[in-house]
């Protein structure tokens, strides 16, 4: 069963990173390559070195990306690092082999629809558990030998710098349709990663937190947490709830606890994701 289950896990992987490779490649030369955009990170390197010495993209995106694989191999573990040459490869055969149309010359189409098909390919990617990118390996070992940038503002600070050597090199024009491709390949990866339920952790205090539980719990067919806590104040102990819900129940909570108690503190808080428990067993579904 296990081996099974390794199988089974190990084809969906490979789905995943197949689609993501295709939908990448088409991103690339069915929309940017032509109108001379790129994208950030190591892919938008490549590009842009690409087009100043006229050298094939499908070997510089391999030579660009191996020193990151090689510390993947070193930080992260075997299995990543396999699965990202190889997504990496196929991604360059892809390019160098495989035709793809050239969809439109309207720059606007080019710059959204090539960053949604570039997000997508390398979220599909990462969702298979490899990258087609090695711009947040890079972020991850600068952040922690700085010990003060983050991931994300690592991955920023590249982005300007590559954009700035676009408007240089490209020009403006095709620096800022760079710059809103990338904006757009951002966002996709992060719909491909944390898909449309994005969920929120609800925090509740109030007096009238066992009826508050009740109603969460029987009305709403909810789960919540309860811990215990003391009031700064008058230091009473005092039971706090705790729930993690979809968008689309936060109004149905905050609703039910201020009916009960409509001084009841609320506070909310975004959450990337979530496993196990009741959580994705959602009235909505």
């Amino acid at each position: 069963m296990l081996k099974m289950s390794r199988r089974t896990r190990l084809s969906a992987d490979t789905i995943l990173i197949l689609g993501g490779i295709f939908s990448a490649a088409f991103g690339l030369k069915g929309f940017l390559l032509s109108s001379h955009f790129i994208d950030g990170g190591v892919t938008g390197i490549s590009m842009l070195l690409s087009k100043i010495f006229e050298a094939p993209l499908s070997m510089l995106l391999l030579l660009m990306n191996l020193p990151f694989i090689l510390i993947a191999f070193q930080q992260m573990g075997w299995r990543f690092a396999v699965k990202s040459a190889m997504a990496i490869t196929g991604l360059s055969l892809c390019l160098a082999l495989v035709h793809f149309p050239d969809v439109t010359p309207d720059k606007l189409l080019t710059a959204i629809f090539g960053g949604f098909f570039i997000g997508a390919g390398i979220g599909l990617t990462i969702r298979g558990g490899a990258v087609l990118d090695g711009t947040e390996i890079a972020a991850l070992l600068i952040s922690r030998a700085t010990h003060i940038l983050r991931v994300g503002d690592v991955i920023l600070l590249l982005n300007i710098v590559i954009f700035l050597f676009a408007a240089f090199f490209l020009g403006v024009e095709p620096a800022l349709y760079s710059v809103l491709t990338y904006l757009a390949a951002s966002r996709t990866i992060d719909f491909i990663l944390h898909g449309i339920e994005e969920f929120t952790g609800i925090t509740i205090i109030s007096l009238k937190n066992e009826e508050i539980r009740q109603a969460i719990v029987r009305e709403l067919n909810r789960s919540a947490t309860v811990y215990k806590g003391r009031r700064g104040s008058s230091d009473v102990e005092q039971d706090i709830l705790f729930c993690v819900v979809t968008r689309l129940e936060i109004a149905l909570i905050k609703n039910a606890a201020r009916e009960i108690d409509e001084n009841a503190f609320i506070m909310m808080h975004t959450i990337s994701d979530v496993e196990g428990g009741v959580v994705k067993k959602s009235r909505f579904h």
